[in-house]
């Protein structure tokens, strides 16, 4: 991808990998760190992600975003801005369940959100909420980057989904066509003569299962 591409760029990347990823329980707003092999990840993708000299760097409050973040201000001396509105989707009673344990515990709220219906998991945001906190924290900062800027924004799998879906002007339900990110993978949207347009999503490394939040 360019430098020289016209306009500004998004970068929206995911943090590293936690334990909590590796038991598939579901993180949502709850404080999980980095493994050591997360912290690795982070180091590799920040050296990727330098060779696009970023402007800005902008990251989700919680200790998994912060940790991948910080590896990119080290590459980059770019200092870090911490948002709580880049959270992940608070869900309630589902955090820190396995999959498995959300189905058999909440099963019809769990068939009604695989269907695509909006639902408020464990009680928590529905992913509308989360971009309407999310992405005015994004434009914020894109507003102040220079011509051609490119802005990273270090986040959550299940955020990043609802940032892309509204940036790019697509209705709720059409959402889910977005496949997660694997961790410390990224999406790019450009600003293109009608809008936000997607370059790339989930880029930065060979093809790895996706485990997380938004699976």
């Amino acid at each position: 991808m360019s430098r020289e591409a016209r306009g500004p760029r998004i970068v929206f990347w995911r943090h590293g990998q936690t334990s909590w990823n590796l038991e598939s329980r579901f993180q949502g707003t709850t404080d999980i760190e980095l493994t050591g092999q997360g912290v690795l990840q982070a180091q590799r993708a920040a050296r990727l992600l330098s060779g696009l000299r970023p402007d800005l760097l902008i990251s989700s409050d919680l200790k998994r975003a912060r940790r991948t973040a910080e590896e990119l201000a080290a590459v980059t001396g770019l200092d870090v801005q911490h948002h709580e509105g880049l959270r992940e989707t608070y869900a309630g009673s589902w955090q820190g369940l396995t999959n498995a344990e959300i189905r058999e515990r909440h099963p019809e709220e769990y068939a009604a959100w695989a269907a695509g219906e909006p639902v408020r998991r464990g009680g928590g945001e529905l992913s509308t909420e989360v971009a309407d906190r999310s992405v005015p924290v994004v434009l914020e900062a894109v507003a102040k980057l220079p011509e051609n800027g490119t802005l990273v924004v270090v986040s959550h799998g299940g955020t990043i989904r609802t940032m892309l879906g509204r940036l790019l002007g697509l209705e709720p339900p059409l959402w889910e066509c977005f496949g997660g990110l694997s961790n410390c993978c990224w999406s790019v949207l450009g600003k293109g003569a009608r809008g936000w347009r997607l370059l790339e999503h989930n880029a930065g490394t060979l093809p790895q299962p996706v485990i997380g939040d938004d699976t």
